[in-house]
């Protein structure tokens, strides 16, 4: 299926911020952490900083080390939920009777980056695909439960076929799009990574203008409608 659209209807709707209600181990809300990914030029990331509210400390400081935790503690990141800025608001104001912060001042609590910015490990030969100036793939890294709820709601936001059994551990690829913005275009697939662990969005861009915004738009856009279905990201990386 190959579509025109404009970037934006593509992706839909992103920011840059990230929000994640904290739950404690019986489910009540703990906290709030609020993150974003560092992005080099050609839109992959070379790190993250974030920022956390604790009720019991009742103010905002770096929350890089839980930010790390969060990707790697099964029992953690199940204590996290993805939320918007209103979510997030709401829950602020449930807490502590306030406000919740700009996004500029929620950046100044941000943490010193644990990696400096490198230029991205391409795998591949440069050879672009016919007919195009230049080909790149990303693979956008996920960790969470994608429910059959999830990627349903996937499936219908995308236009995506769905092609495989979210319940047989074996299956791979569970759908793929594409679409096409001007002259250039998308493809996308989502599939088991890491044994079945992770979850992964491998994004193949075949451009043929000088101008790659569409790229970006893309990427955070799709990053934002897997983590409406509960998925934590953990980097955006590009292979070719």
């Amino acid at each position: 299926m190959t579509t025109a659209f404009g970037a934006r209807q593509m992706a839909g709707p992103s920011t840059d911020l990230h929000y994640y209600l904290v739950h404690d181990g019986a489910g009540g809300p703990e906290g709030l952490l609020v993150e974003e990914f560092l992005l080099a030029v050609d839109h992959s990331c070379v790190g993250l900083v974030s920022a956390g509210w604790h009720r019991a400390q009742g103010r905002w400081s770096d929350a890089s080390a839980t930010s790390r935790r969060v990707r790697v503690d099964p029992a953690l990141w199940a204590r996290v939920t993805p939320a918007g800025r209103a979510g997030a608001a709401t829950l602020y104001r449930s807490l502590c009777g306030a406000d919740l912060p700009g996004e500029t001042a929620l950046r100044a609590c941000f943490g010193v980056p644990c990696v400096p910015p490198s230029p991205p490990l391409l795998l591949h030969r440069p050879e672009a695909t016919p007919g195009f100036r230049e080909t790149r793939v990303y693979r956008i890294l996920f960790v969470g439960a994608l429910t059959h709820g999830g990627l349903a709601a996937l499936g219908e936001g995308w236009r995506m076929p769905v092609t495989g059994d979210l319940g047989e551990p074996g299956v791979r690829v569970l759908g793929t799009v594409r679409r096409r913005l001007g002259r250039d275009a998308f493809r996308w697939e989502l599939r088991r990574v890491a044994a079945g662990a992770a979850w992964g969005l491998d994004v193949t861009c075949d451009l043929a203008g000088g101008r790659d915004e569409a790229v970006g738009v893309l990427l955070r856009g799709l990053t934002t409608q897997v983590r409406q279905q509960g998925l934590i990201p953990v980097t955006v990386d590009r292979f070719r």
